[in-house]
């Protein structure tokens, strides 16, 4: 390991430091996943996913192998901006006045600003060598699609993006950007599909939703020979692809010779938490781990998947093409607020996920975006960085708990993950600042009746032994 420690508040690694190979979870969680169910079949199985997904990809969708190697292909691309730095946020603890040390792991630094390359330059690299032109995708704030758009061009492909309404009129600087990288982008719903045809014709209005726009991505691949489907979050392969921040900050508290008491991560679909936590989460049941480190999920309370939706098989999009994933959901109709953390508005959350928050070992917190944007200024003010909406939530929970150690005395090191930057986002800032912004909290009415319609769709699930 080769530390560059370029002062105390910023720790970053060599190139060589970059990891060689991702951590996959699955064959450390306390209980086996629940596999996804083709509800044709009323038993388990993939549906369309052999059909839109590179085999490589698939495979590690499933894989039990505990390390995969990282082609050497990838981490070429990932030398563009890794390994990110990992922060002390002294200006912070000296603003909140708490003994607790505070890092954050930033991954704004790759090309399109957030963690989402990690997992699409990977991507478009096995689509690639399967002989693939093109790859059709969904994006809610942009971050994703961002992400596709680069991973595309790195290997010269092409893609096509589909954007929740909202966020494509809210942020049209990320469309400008993936259209820079060769994407086209289109508004979701859209009429280019069946799928988005079918919404506008029932809502012309509509807003969207990830998705709404998960079904027109999934029918582009479906019905084009040249193209495979690509997916930002959620699915087991995006999450192992997202270890890389992990397994590098774990390099760097060894660095400082440190090690966090409790980590936050902001879910929307469960990538970015996912990639920080599960390299620390096999220190704790393989016993390496030097202390009894708690992990802490933050989401928003205008899209509570976890914290007020039920752990219960449900479809990844709207249409209900996809297979059923035992997950936590809000059901897949929903259809959410126009909030401006765009990333964290999926009806659905990833499924590793949602199992470990099951069993306990994953704890969680929504907050409204009027507290999200009130510590994301106070971090702007002290650390100089505009964070994204959605990493906000991570930083709100960190901040809670470093105010709790004022209270109480207690020395925790506490580290979060600052996904992306908010340079985009200034429309969000501008709403915050001029008081335009309301606390929303999605009405647990809506919950329940999206539940109903679950069990009624689907009475012979709740009859599975999983």
């Amino acid at each position: 390991m080769c530390v560059k420690k370029m002062s105390s508040e910023k720790i970053i690694l060599d190139e060589e430091d970059i990891p060689k190979q991702w951590y996959c979870i699955l064959s450390d969680l306390p209980k086996p996943l629940p596999p996804p169910l083709d509800p044709a079949q009323k038993a388990p199985g993939p549906g369309i996913a052999p059909l839109i997904f590179a085999k490589e990809v698939l495979g590690q969708e499933f894989s039990k192998d505990r390390w995969i190697n990282i082609p050497e292909e990838v981490r070429d691309v990932y030398r563009l901006w890794r390994p990110t730095p990992m922060f002390r946020a002294v200006r912070l603890e000296k603003a909140l006045k708490t003994p607790a040390k505070i890092y954050y792991k930033y991954e704004g630094v790759s090309p399109s600003g957030s963690h989402k390359p990690n997992t699409a330059v990977a991507q478009a690299y096995y689509n690639l060598k399967e002989g693939k032109e093109r790859l059709t995708t969904e994006t809610g704030a942009g971050q994703w699609g961002s992400a596709l758009a680069f991973g595309c061009q790195a290997f010269d492909l092409k893609s096509t993006v589909f954007m929740v309404r909202v966020s494509y009129e809210q942020k049209p600087y990320r469309r400008v950007m993936m259209e820079t990288w060769g994407a086209d982008v289109y508004p979701s719903p859209s009429t280019q599909t069946e799928a988005g045809r079918k919404i506008l014709s029932e809502d012309p209005e509509s807003s969207g939703s990830l998705g709404i726009a998960i079904s027109e991505a999934a029918e582009d691949a479906l019905t084009n020979d040249d193209a495979n489907y690509a997916i930002g979050s959620v699915f087991n392969h995006v999450l192992t692809h997202q270890s890389v921040i992990g397994l590098e900050a774990q390099k760097q508290f060894e660095a400082v010779d440190d090690y966090p008491d409790v980590i936050y991560g902001c879910i929307g679909g469960g990538s970015s938490f996912s990639g920080l936590f599960w390299p620390f989460y096999y220190d704790k049941v393989s016993k390496k781990a030097p202390k009894d480190v708690r992990f802490v999920a933050t989401e928003a309370t205008a899209c509570p998947s976890v914290t007020r939706g039920e752990y219960r098989y449900d479809h990844g999009d709207t249409a209900r093409l996809t297979p059923l994933f035992k997950m936590h959901t809000l059901g897949h109709q929903f259809i959410p607020p126009p909030i401006h953390a765009g990333g964290l508005r999926y009806h659905g959350m990833a499924p590793t996920l949602s199992l470990l928050t099951a069993e306990d070992q994953v704890e969680t917190r929504a907050y409204n975006q009027l507290e999200v944007f009130d510590a994301a200024i106070l971090f702007a003010k002290a650390e100089g960085i505009v964070p994204a909406p959605e990493p906000s939530h991570a930083i709100k929970g960190a901040i809670d708990e470093a105010l709790k150690c004022k209270e109480t005395g207690e020395e925790k090191t506490i580290l979060f993950l600052l996904c992306g930057h908010g340079y985009f986002d200034m429309q969000a800032y501008d709403d915050y600042l001029s008081g335009k912004l309301l606390p929303y909290e999605y009405p647990e009415e809506k919950v329940q009746q999206a539940m109903n319609q679950l069990r009624e769709l689907y009475p012979w699930v709740d009859k599975l032994p999983f």
